[in-house]
C-alpha cells in the first residue's frame, strides 16, 4: 500500500506469550510509522500551492514529492544492515528524529531547490521507520503479540486520509502547515521512544558487515524501479522517462540477486523468496495491497471531479473503511481461529472480488453512504487476507532473519504498490478520456475483481496450516508454550511449511 498497506510487518510465531504495550510505547512505534506513510500520500495536494508561493514551475516540486519517494526506496535497501550494525531500537529512535528535523527543514523551505534537498533526507529518515517499528509492535524481538485495533486503525487509516488531512492543513494554514505539524507529533514521538523496552528488538548482530556494492546496486536498483513508476503514472509507460530507468533498475537488481546470493551477509537477505510458501506470501500480500489501495486512490479523485463533493467528503467517504481494514487486520486472526491459512486467504480474495464489483453500481449521483459501504465491505477482506498470510511467512523463519525480512516484505509492497497502482490509474485515465469517468471506473472495478480470481487461483497453492497460532493463547496473565497441532499421520504443519 507506496498508501498502500506498506504498514504491515512481521513477527515470529513460536512464543505465544501475550504482550501488552503502554498507551505511550504503542505511541512511540506508531507515530513514526504514520508520519512517513502520511507524507508519502500528503504531498499529492500540495504540489500547486507549493509552486505558487515559490514561485516555480510543477516539474520543479514535483521533484519533491519523487525525491522523497527515491530516497525512501535508497534507505530500505541500507535499513536492514543498519539495524544488524547498531540494532533495531536506535536505529529507530534515529530515524523518527532525523524525519522529524527534516520535516522542520521542509517547512522552512525558502525555495524549490531547497524544498527538494530537504523531502530527499526525510525520505531518507523515514525508509526504516515502517519496518523496525512492525517488527517491535508484532514481536521482532522474540515474542509474538496481536496488534491493537489502534494501531491497526490508526496504519491503515492514515495513508487513505493523506491527500484529505492535507488539503484541510492548507486551506487553514498553508502548505507549510504539512511539514510543521510532523513537528511536535515526531518531537513527542522520540521523547516517548525513551520508553520502549530493549526487549521488544533484536539488538546488534556482532560482527556484521558493511556490503558496500551489494548496497549500492540494491539502492540504485530500487531507485529506478520507483522513479520509472512514478514516470510512468505521470507520463505514459511507453515512453523513454518511464522505461529507461525501469530496465535499469531491473537489471541492476538482478546484479545484486546474484552478488547476493555469493555473499554470506548481503546488504539485503534474499533467501526468503526462494522459499516457496514465504515468496507466494509476499507476493499474494502484494496483490491484495494493490486491489485495495486503487480504489482508495481512484475513488476520491471520482468523488471530487465527477460528483462535484469537497476533500473533506471524499475523505469521510474513506473513513469507514480505514476503520473496518484496522479492526479485520487487528481482530481476524482471533475471529478465524478454527481456519486454515488457505480457506482464510481464499475467503478474503471471494470477498474482496465481490466488493470490487461493487464498484459498478457507483455512479455520479451515488449517495456518499453507499460509496462509504462499499469500500468498507472490501476493507473487510484485508484482515483474512494480510495476516494468515503473514503467519504462513513467517513460520518457517529462525528469529534472526525477521529483520530482513521484515524490509524485504516493505519493500515488496511499495514496488509492487507503485506498479500495480500507476498501471490502474493509467487505465482509468485512458478509459475516462475514450468513454467518461463513470464507465472509467466500472472497468477499473472489472479490472480488480479479475486480479482478486487470480489471487484466488494461487491462493489454492497455500499450505493447510491453520490462520492463527496466536488465538491459541490462554487467558491473560498465562503462558502458552508453543506448540503446533499434528496434521494428518502426525505431520507437523510448521514443517511442511520448510523447503
Amino acid at each position: 500500500m507506496t498508501a498502500q498497506v506498506e504498514g504491515a510487518g512481521l513477527s515470529h510465531a513460536g512464543d505465544l506469550r501475550p504482550a501488552r504495550l503502554g498507551p505511550l510505547v504503542q505511541y512511540a512505534l506508531l507515530a513514526g510509522p504514520l508520519l512517513s506513510m502520511l507524507d508519502s500520500s500528503i504531498m499529492s495536494v500540495a504540489v500547486e500551492p507549493i509552486a505558487r508561493e515559490l514561485h516555480a514551475s510543477l516539474t520543479a516540486v514535483q521533484w519533491a514529492v519523487s525525491g522523497y519517494l527515491l530516497a525512501l526506496g535508497g534507505g530500505l535497501a541500507g535499513t536492514a544492515y543498519l539495524a544488524r550494525r547498531f540494532g533495531t531500537l536506535p536505529v529507530y529512535r534515529a530515524s523518527v528524529i532525523a524525519f522529524t528535523l527534516a520535516s522542520a527543514l521542509c517547512a522552512l523551505a525558502p525555495d524549490a531547490g531547497f524544498l527538494v534537498a530537504a523531502r530527499v533526507v526525510q525520505g531518507l529518515a523515514a525508509a526504516p521507520l515502517v519496518p523496525l517499528a512492525m517488527s517491535m509492535l508484532l514481536g521482532g524481538g522474540g515474542s509474538a503479540r496481536s496488534i491493537s485495533p489502534l494501531a491497526g486503525i490508526m496504519l491503515f487509516l492514515g495513508p487513505a486520509l493523506g491527500p484529505t488531512v492535507g488539503g484541510a492543513l492548507i486551506g487553514a494554514g498553508g502548505w507549510r502547515a504539512i511539514f510543521l505539524i510532523n513537528v511536535p507529533l515526531g518531537a513527542a514521538a522520540a521523547l516517548a521512544v525513551r520508553l520502549v523496552p530493549a526487549a521488544l528488538a533484536p539488538g546488534r548482530t556482532p560482527g556484521a558487515r558493511f556490503d558496500l556494492p551489494g548496497l549500492v546496486l540494491l539502492a540504485a536498483g530500487l531507485t529506478g524501479l520507483l522513479l520509472g513508476a512514478s514516470q510512468g503514472a505521470a507520463y505514459a509507460w511507453s515512453t523513454a522517462p518511464a522505461w529507461a530507468p525501469l530496465t535499469a533498475g531491473a537489471g541492476l537488481l538482478a546484479c545484486y540477486a546474484a552478488w547476493a546470493a555469493r555473499r554470506d551477509q548481503p546488504a539485503l537477505d534474499l533467501s526468503l523468496v526462494r522459499r516457496r510458501v514465504p515468496a507466494l506470501s509476499m507476493g499474494l500480500c502484494a496483490l491484495a495491497s494493490v486491489v485495495t489501495w486503487a480504489a482508495v486512490f481512484l475513488l476520491p479523485v471520482f468523488v471530487q471531479s465527477v460528483q462535484g463533493r469537497s476533500a473533506l467528503a471524499a475523505g469521510l467517504a474513506m473513513a469507514p473503511q480505514g476503520l473496518v481494514t484496522g479492526l479485520s487486520t487487528a481482530l481476524g486472526l482471533r475471529l478465524l481461529a478454527r481456519l486454515t491459512v488457505r480457506v482464510t486467504v481464499l475467503a478474503g480474495f471471494a470477498v474482496l472480488a465481490v466488493a470490487s464489483l461493487g464498484l459498478l453500481v457507483i455512479g455520479a449521483r451515488t449517495p456518499l453512504w453507499v460509496i462509504a459501504v462499499i469500500l468498507a465491505c472490501r476493507a473487510v477482506s484485508i484482515g483474512l487476507v494480510i495476516s494468515p498470510l503473514l503467519q504462513a511467512l513467517t513460520d518457517p523463519l529462525r528469529p534472526g532473519q525477521l529483520g530482513d525480512a521484515n524490509t524485504l516484505f516493505n519493500t515488496c509492497q511499495r514496488v509492487a504498490a507503485s506498479f500495480g497502482i500507476g498501471l490502474i490509474a493509467a487505465l482509468y485515465a485512458t478509459q475516462a478520456r475514450l468513454h467518461g469517468q463513470v464507465a472509467a471506473l466500472h472497468f477499473v472495478g472489472v479490472m480488480l475483481a479479475a486480479l482478486c480470481l487470480a489471487g484466488l487461483l494461487i491462493s489454492l497453492a497455500l499450505p493447510g496450516l491453520r490462520a492463527t497460532s496466536q488465538a491459541r493463547t490462554g487467558a491473560a496473565g498465562k503462558t502458552a508454550q508453543p506448540r503446533h497441532p499434528r496434521g494428518p499421520a502426525g505431520r507437523d504443519p510448521v514443517a511442511q511449511l520448510r523447503p
